[in-house]
């Protein structure tokens, strides 16, 4: 074989093991590439299966959409409304004592009393309380004086206070206007009239034939006035003032004389204002039905809250007189009707106002401790032309079957022997005088 041949055959002999080569190292790459290629498919399929199984595993059935009620599934922001429900539904509690007694009002976040649901509450030391008939109220007498902790149930629906809160239950009532009192005052719309509103006067031992019925002449530094309530309806105050009268006192409200309730009289605002813009001079009164000091400091924080924002020249007077017989307070013996009226009278008087005591004479001679009244102003009824009331009063209620232009039909004649413009007493009238 010549030279030329055998560099040939060597050629053809290199070239067929080169690619001998290329086709083995070929074969082992693509088994390799089509094992990695079954392995990631297995992974896959194993990751999609742990999915499946971890979003199974958090919800019931195989629902596709049940994600859109998983509420950590979107960062949803809450709508104004929605915060303001939330923040509505967060309660907290008023606590107020005020002789050996606890009050509990359940209000919500606007400061409104929550009603419609029997919530709880835990006294340390003294057991669980429930609103049992949903008031939102719960009141506890006959506590010890000293601190206690009061603790909030939870209750369905509603935020409740994590913590306890503190009260001081107090020794002795003290005469000092309780604040929340408005949470306790009623409207004629709430109770019924017809069995609580029943006050009576008492004045038939007081009356004779000689009962003046229109406005009198009265004499030097007296003044001339009416009393009115919601009995006189409608009043045509420029009529009233033109008719010579100089001042009005003006029922704000009353105790219901078979509830107990606290209600404002109906027409009060609306003769506060026509009163005051014709230029009267106006002091108010309330119908008490109270039966302990408790009640009577209730009654005056009431009055206080209603007059809060009026100019009166007038005291405030507490009106005790009959419910008919059947009234919660009829039947109160001389000291608790006594101690009810002062402790009024001193509740009206530390908040700056001058106070007073509405009575018939009979009621003063017999039902009342008048020496135990004489710092306050005394406004006596007593129906005829010339009163036999042997003690001191400030002012005299002297008909009840008046008639002044601008009212229709009866209204109750007074005089005054008060300052009118300071509201509090500065002189006394007596027979004997």
């Amino acid at each position: 074989m010549d030279s030329k041949l055998k560099r040939l055959t060597i050629s053809c002999m290199v070239f067929l093991t080169l690619l001998v080569l290329l086709f083995v190292v070929y074969l082992n790459r693509s088994r390799l590439e089509r094992r990695e290629d079954s392995q990631d498919e297995q992974n896959s399929q194993q990751v999609a299966q742990e999915q499946k199984e971890t979003f199974e595993g958090t919800r019931i059935g195989n629902d596709l959409s049940a994600f859109l009620n998983d509420e950590a599934f979107f960062d949803k922001e809450k709508s104004k409304y929605e915060q303001y429900l939330e923040q509505k539904n967060t309660l907290s509690m008023i606590l107020t004592s005020i002789e050996k007694d606890l009050r509990i009002k359940i209000v919500n976040f606007d400061g409104n009393v929550v009603t419609g649901e029997s919530f709880t509450v835990d006294v340390a030391g003294k057991g669980e309380y429930t609103d049992t008939d949903q008031d939102g109220i719960i009141y506890i007498p006959y506590l010890k004086s000293g601190d206690y902790m009061v603790s909030l149930q939870k209750q369905e629906g509603y935020t409740v206070p994590e913590n306890a809160a503190r009260v001081n239950v107090k020794e002795q009532v003290e005469y000092i206007a309780i604040e929340d009192i408005s949470m306790l005052i009623k409207t004629e719309d709430e109770i019924d009239p017809s069995v609580d509103d029943t006050e009576l006067k008492d004045v038939s031992d007081d009356t004779d034939r000689t009962e003046v019925k229109k406005l009198r002449s009265p004499d030097e530094n007296a003044h001339i006035g009416i009393d009115v309530s919601k009995w006189n309806r409608d009043i045509d105050w420029e009529k009233v003032k033109e008719a010579g009268v100089e001042f009005v006192i003006i029922r704000c409200g009353y105790r219901g004389s078979t509830t107990g309730s606290l209600v404002i009289d109906p027409y009060f605002e609306k003769n506060m204002h026509g009163a005051q813009a014709a230029g009267l001079n106006v002091g108010v009164y309330f119908f008490t039905q109270a039966i302990n000091e408790v009640e009577a400091v209730e009654e005056a924080s009431m009055v206080l809250s209603l007059i809060e924002n009026q100019y009166l020249t007038y005291p405030v007077f507490i009106d005790t007189e009959g419910a008919g017989g059947n009234g919660r307070a009829d039947a109160l013996d001389v000291e608790t009707r006594t101690a009810v009226c002062k402790a009024f009278c001193d509740t009206i008087l530390n908040a700056g106002y001058g106070s007073g005591v509405y009575a018939s004479k009979n009621w003063y001679n017999n039902r009342l401790h008048t020496q135990e009244l004489e710092k306050y102003a005394i406004w006596m009824a007593e129906y005829r032309e010339v009163p036999t009331y042997e003690g001191y009063y400030n002012m005299w209620q002297y008909t009840s079957k008046g008639k002044v232009d601008g009212i229709e039909g009866n209204v109750d004649l007074d005089i005054s022997y008060i300052d009118i413009y300071a509201g509090q007493e500065t002189d006394r009238k007596n027979k004997t005088q």
